[in-house]
């Protein structure tokens, strides 16, 4: 069965998605991580990554988000924590692999 495409087009803006979550859309990877309402709002202020120390924190917090989450049954929430804490994942390994946190080194 093929993945569907994320739909980019929807009106995030003006979607609750704890109270519409049949609106949600899994998607690949992080998609969409940074426009689900309410839950980008109650996730990214623990969303660290600079270094070691501050990632593990992030983690720890964000999967009690999770975990508080998944008390509540919230699908929604549950999946939006789970790609914050891959997003924080990539960034910090970025970090890790490469000065400055740059894929590409600059020539001039």
């Amino acid at each position: 069965m093929a993945i569907k495409p994320f739909n980019y087009q929807q009106d995030f803006s003006s979607i609750d998605f704890r109270q519409q979550p049949d609106l949600y859309q899994v998607g690949r990877g992080e998609q969409g991580v940074l426009l689900v309402e309410p839950y980008k709002s109650e996730i990214l202020p623990f969303w660290r990554y600079k270094d070691e120390a501050s990632a593990i924190k992030s983690a720890e917090q964000i999967y009690q988000l999770f975990e508080a989450y998944r008390q509540q049954d919230d699908f929604v929430g549950m999946d939006m924590a789970r790609k914050f804490i891959q997003m924080g994942y990539t960034r910090a390994r970025r970090y890790a692999n490469y000065k400055g946190g740059r894929k590409v080194c600059r020539r001039r």
